[in-house]
């Protein structure tokens, strides 16, 4: 079914209380004999594969939300959702609906929910009841409005006849009429009435009601309403801050007026949600999942119609990467971006996929070089934001795209290397950006990510550009330390050289010639006599990490080098003390005496005399012990056992042989 009006999106509320996107497809309803009955079927454009297939249950309460959006609860915690791309087609399948049930297309809602511990009592509430009775919408009684507001929340029922009453006659709207009339009396207990009224309306948990309160003609007047918490002293100024402090800034002219609405709409009810309703009680939590929703769908909505709209996002790329855009421009262009991009989330996988791919089409690599490289400190925050959502989405899309700059461009502007300079310059005390940053080149450099690949050389390629282009500006505050006096400098050195113990790990054949090219271990080493002893750790770390891995090469690099030498000086220095920098040093001692023989000679045969008097603990005993035992087995090697020198006399006569010389 290629038209659009049946083209669906199917969501299913998971245990967070967050919409899940399932996929995206068209939908039918049809008899199915398997069902006995008929029911919604959603088959996914892409390959026709069954996304949905639902019985409509005559005892089901669907609800029509939005204009394009039909929901439902099939079993206790399991929500769904169909999202329609055009009104018709919801109306068309919403009519189906009520036509199975034999319901009234005109309603929103299909059925009064019944909850379990009410259904005793079902038999004793009057057929006719179909409403709750509301009293006149009158100044004189606003504290009998809120008073029944408030009394039925914790009735499922009471609250779907209460919603059903609010929508007729206009009701919302009469009662912010009154809300304007309290607030040019300053009447004030009418005002707190107001509020206790529109927060127990919120927490009805109706869509249809938040249509008309979050309309462009009521929704200031209900956040007015909010401002008036009788818990408070002096009522906030929300509407102050939206009006005036909040300003909508067009990066580029918004033609769409739909759009344009749909955004401040999107943004004043996460306000509404984030900032001005109080943290929900145990007993409230589930009250405002519709209103968790609706923004949820107001976003992808969003998403969609900017993704949509190519003249919009092509003028954003343009002049966020031309040279003649000012910075306070440029400033307002990457927050744009980082919001678009926090937006996406949102989508589906596919269309995620597709997202991420339109932002690359349009430059935002290029784009990032420029705005991360900028002194305003807000503006590389949010580069580093967007840069964070491009390395999760796919890291070999990055990859691909700095492999081709070292053709076109010097060193000191590659992408990398900008991102690894913010984080050496970074000046945060606690180094938060750093850390970030961090997390971000762990993950390109990373060759787990890599194997995934369709390009199959991508990890001999990338590797191989990083340790030419890059490593030397990782690794340049280790190679030309002077002295590590202050924290900040210490953690920064922390950081980097925790990513080149990963490297250690991961890398092998790539690190290790670094390593050796650079004598890189020697200089790490520097750090043992640091007075920050978390920074000694790390050192001390890397060279565990090069050790364990039982290498020869190292091997000979460290005895050739004499790089015990920091190691076993910070162990004397440190004297009897019993802390994690001496557990660390013996740890390694005691790993070395399993096995790895040439250190085992070498560390004896250099520094025994040193560690000889070191007796609480028998690592360097034993380590003399295992030096002894492989001099004595060398010996055997070299010498016939005494069975054998008898066997030898025997058989002189018949096979003389000269006695091998002992040697010194």
């Amino acid at each position: 079914m290629s038209d659009t009006r049946r083209r669906v999106k199917v969501y299913t509320l998971n245990e967070d209380r967050q919409w899940d996107d399932r996929g995206t497809g068209h939908v039918s309803s049809t008899f199915v004999e398997r069902l006995r009955g008929i029911s919604l079927l959603v088959r996914a454009e892409s390959d026709g594969s069954l996304l949905l297939e639902s019985k409509i249950s005559p005892n089901t309460a669907y609800q029509k939300q939005q204009d394009t959006l039909i929901v439902w609860s099939e079993a206790d915690n399991y929500d769904l959702a169909l999202s329609f791309q055009e009104k018709a087609g919801c109306d068309e399948i919403w009519e189906r609906i009520c036509q199975v049930q034999g319901k009234d297309p005109a309603l929103d809602i299909t059925q009064d929910p019944i909850d379990e511990s009410e259904e005793d009592h079902f038999e004793e509430i009057p057929e006719t009841s179909h409403l709750v009775e509301l009293p006149p919408c009158e100044l004189g009684r606003l504290e009998e409005i809120a008073d029944l507001v408030t009394s039925v929340l914790s009735s499922p029922i009471r609250r779907e006849k209460l919603a059903l009453a609010l929508m007729s006659e206009g009701y919302i709207k009469k009662l912010l009429g009154l809300f304007r009339v309290c607030e040019d009396l300053d009447n004030r207990e009418g005002l707190h009435h107001l509020y206790e009224v529109v927060r127990g309306v919120l927490f009805l948990n109706k869509a249809a009601l938040f249509e008309v309160m979050f309309s462009d003609d009521c929704i200031m007047d209900v956040v007015g309403c909010l401002e008036y918490d009788p818990a408070l002293v002096q009522p906030k100024r929300h509407r102050e801050f939206l009006t005036k402090t909040a300003k909508f800034k067009e990066v580029i002219p918004i033609t769409d007026s739909e759009l344009r609405q749909k955004i401040h709409q999107t943004y004043r009810v996460q306000y509404i949600q984030d900032i001005i309703l109080p943290t929900p009680s145990v007993f409230e939590e589930n009250f405002l999942s519709t209103l968790t929703s609706f923004i949820f769908f107001n976003k992808v909505e969003i998403v969609s119609m900017l993704q949509e709209d190519e003249k919009f996002l092509t003028e954003v790329f343009a002049q966020l990467t031309d040279e003649a855009t000012d910075d306070s421009k440029r400033r307002e262009l990457v927050n744009f971006v980082k919001e678009f991009c926090a937006f996406s989330q949102t989508l589906q996988p596919q269309n995620r996929d597709a997202f991420f791919k339109t932002l690359a089409n349009l430059g935002i690599l290029p784009a990032l070089e420029i705005v991360m490289g900028m002194n305003d400190l807000q503006v590389r925050a949010a580069a580093t934001d967007i840069f964070s959502y491009l390395v999760e989405f796919s890291p070999s899309m990055v990859r691909e795209f700095v492999m081709q700059e070292p053709q076109q461009t010097d060193d000191d502007v590659l992408l990398i290397n900008v991102v690894i300079k913010q984080m050496i310059c970074d000046s945060d005390p606690e180094l938060g950006g750093a850390v970030q940053l961090m997390g971000l080149l762990r993950t390109l450099i990373d060759p787990e990510n890599m194997l995934a690949s369709t390009n199959k050389t991508e990890k001999t390629e990338f590797l191989s550009f990083f340790y030419k282009y890059c490593m030397h500006v990782l690794t340049a505050p280790l190679r030309f330390l002077v002295s590590v006096d202050n924290f900040q400098t210490a953690q920064l050195l922390a950081l980097i050289l925790e990513l080149l113990t990963f490297c250690v790990e991961h890398h092998t054949y790539h690190i290790k010639t670094y390593i050796m090219n650079k004598d890189l271990l020697r200089r790490v080493l520097v750090l043992m006599n640091s007075k920050h002893t978390f920074l000694a750790l790390c050192a001390l770390r890397f060279m565990r990490r090069i050790i364990g891995l039982k290498d020869e090469y190292y091997n000979r690099y460290i005895i050739k080098g004499n790089l015990f030498e920091p190691v076993i000086n910070a162990l004397l220095d440190n004297g009897t003390r019993y802390n994690l920098l001496n557990s660390a040093i013996i740890e390694l001692f005691e790993f070395i005496k399993e096995d790895i023989k040439s250190l085992i000679a070498h560390i004896v045969d250099n520094f025994y005399k040193a560690l000889e008097p070191i007796e609480y603990v028998q690592t360097f005993k034993g380590l003399k012990g295992r030096y002894e035992q492989e001099k004595d087995r060398q010996s055997l090697v070299d010498y016939p056992d005494d069975e054998d020198e008898e066997d030898d006399e025997e058989e002189e006569d018949q096979s003389p042989r000269k006695r091998p010389r002992l040697s010194s």
